[in-house]
């Protein structure tokens, strides 16, 4: 399936599970396709392929954006090393969850939940501890006897209890021992990114310090990314801004799209240009010249132009 036919595919499943969806945008290198929303939940998603071309640093820009926005990181692609995605899988790379159209469709349409997930050496289940203890209790059998059933140890039930998944195999076995289920479902939406740690600073060519550095000396915070159609997130209090930066030719094209998921995520949206002395509003989207972004005194300033 091309691209633009997995990226059209993706935004049908999330119109008809009721998310709003941003635009479309075509910048490349590209940390994230889409924005959606629905209610309290707000997804970042990348659309690939193979899942396995998603690199450390696409995944960074993910966690990045997602944790600032109070979003949750999602991959949706087709394969993983020379297999397709199995439909009810999650799969993980860098930490972040990884389904196929099909799981994606399943979970936020259908209302049916993953059940397994892809780990090296095959699919495996979370197996619901207390559950499991509660039914070897009833039914009087030791660690030891329930490990004699399922061909076990003594030790490998002990872990099941303690919250350790297990093989597609063995969860079966056990459900159709005790006659009941013990699997418990991937919430999707639950995720729990892992610690990152802050890029360098960007950029600008000749290896000068990005100019927006300076908000930091008046409280405002600064993250930079690789390759999302905004090149840092501002935050601010409780605010975050998204932000392009650079000349008019690069920025101004970029203003709306910004503008656009910034409404999607419910926050603010500015854009930096170099060669441009005033400020304006295209849309949502700030417009701001460089020269009058120094004179800013502090955040507060910063927010009530952005309109707040």
């Amino acid at each position: 399936m091309s691209q633009d036919r997995q990226l059209q595919l993706v935004t049908s499943v999330m119109i008809t599970a009721g998310f709003d969806v941003s635009e479309r945008f075509t910048i490349r290198p590209r940390s994230f396709d889409l924005m959606a929303r629905n209610h309290g939940t707000l997804l970042v998603i990348k659309v690939v392929s193979h899942i396995d071309s998603v690199s450390d640093e696409v995944a960074f820009d993910l966690e990045l954006i997602s944790r600032h926005l109070g979003g949750v990181p999602l991959i949706v692609g087709e394969r993983a090393r020379d297999a397709e995605l199995e439909r009810g899988a999650v799969y993980v790379r860098y930490g972040i969850y990884a389904i196929s159209p099909s799981t994606l469709y399943d979970y936020f349409v259908e209302k049916i939940p993953p059940l397994v997930y892809a780990s090296p050496g095959g699919l495996y289940v979370n197996i619901n501890g207390e559950a499991l203890k509660d039914l070897r209790e009833l039914r009087n059998m030791s660690l030891g006897d329930l490990g004699l059933v399922l061909g076990v140890s003594r030790r490998t039930i002990s872990k099941y209890e303690s919250g350790m998944g297990t093989t597609l195999d063995v969860a079966i076995r056990i459900e159709e021992f005790f006659d009941t289920g013990v699997v418990e479902s991937i919430d999707l939406v639950r995720h729990e990114p892992p610690k990152v740690m802050e890029p360098e600073p960007l950029k600008n060519e000749g290896g000068i310090a990005n100019p927006m550095e300076f908000l930091e000396q008046i409280g405002v915070h600064l993250h930079t990314l690789h390759g999302a159609p905004f090149q840092a997130l501002l935050t601010f209090e409780k605010h975050t801004i998204l932000t392009g930066y650079g000349t008019a030719q690069k920025v101004v094209k970029r203003a709306a799209l910004i503008g656009n998921i910034s409404q999607i995520a419910k926050k603010h949206a500015m854009c930096v240009i170099t060669d441009y002395h005033k400020q304006k509003k295209i849309g949502k989207t700030l417009v701001i010249g460089e020269d009058r972004l120094h004179r800013i005194k502090d955040g507060f300033e910063l927010l009530d132009l952005l309109g707040d």
